[in-house]
């Protein structure tokens, strides 16, 4: 019993490594924003290239998503594998009720980054300490349908025994978790083909079923987990992952948001 604990340790260890050196390709929110530093004191569009010069900044027409984050936790299972903490929502909030997602939030000022960002929403939610998570990398941030720009930060929960889920219950209704690895299967799974700005994506619905309990992931979450499962399997899916390009409305009205 004690080999096999010191051979899981050491395996954490290892997909901790590798997810640190994980460098994901820019995304096109950073390279507007660059553009926007890189051309300061000019009028700029959407994608950051210049339209006229001006002695003042003015970006009035520039969409700038609020920013948020959420928590990839990963701890391993009775049987070795790597599962990911998720979180149904409580039914009396105003958005994504019931629905079943990542534990996270949006950015508050005092953030030092995405990881305190993530970790300090976990807190709210679950009560999971930042202090028992280690924080290993960022991937590609999404933009979820209320034109959010969603960044997912992958930490890893060396004893989960430490964590005793106690769910904010304004905001959460239960505490559960999942293999990561079924995002990567195409099992119990179903696809919705959608379009957004004249782009068709796909839309991935995961069934997934733990202690008769039934639960259904879906949207943000479920594309996130795929991406997730793909950098820490270090392989794509058994599907296409369909995901829409990140692109950015120059104006936005109740037609803009994602279906």
């Amino acid at each position: 019993m004690e080999s096999s604990s010191k051979s899981n340790i050491q395996r954490l260890i290892v997909i901790a490594q590798h997810l640190r050196d994980y460098k994901g390709p820019p995304s096109t929110y950073d390279q507007m924003e660059q553009k926007i530093r890189e051309t300061s004191g000019k009028v700029t569009s959407l994608v950051g290239s210049q339209e006229s010069a001006s002695p003042r900044v003015r970006y009035a027409k520039t969409f700038r998503p609020k920013k948020a984050a959420v928590l990839v936790c990963l701890f391993e299972g009775d049987n070795g594998e790597l599962r990911v903490i998720l979180t149904k929502r409580a039914s009396r909030l105003s958005t994504h009720s019931g629905e079943v997602s990542l534990p996270g939030g949006k950015a508050e000022e005092g953030d030092e980054d995405d990881g305190e960002t993530a970790t300090r929403e976990a807190k709210e939610e679950i009560g999971l300490d930042p202090s028992l998570v280690d924080v290993v990398t960022v991937i590609e941030p999404f933009l979820s349908k209320y034109l959010l720009r969603v960044v997912p930060v992958i930490g890893i929960l060396h004893n989960r025994k430490a964590f005793k889920p106690t769910p904010n219950p304004g905001e959460v209704e239960e505490v559960f978790d999942a293999p990561l690895e079924m995002f990567l299967k195409d099992e119990n799974r179903r696809v919705e083909e959608k379009e957004w700005m004249g782009e068709k994506y796909l839309l991935h619905y995961f069934n997934y079923e733990q202690k008769n309990k039934k639960y259904l992931i879906w949207g943000i979450t479920a594309a996130i987990l795929v991406r997730a499962a793909s950098v820490v399997y270090q392989k794509p899916p058994a599907f296409e992952e369909g995901n829409p390009k990140f692109k950015f409305p120059k104006d936005v009205n109740r037609d803009t948001f994602m279906s």
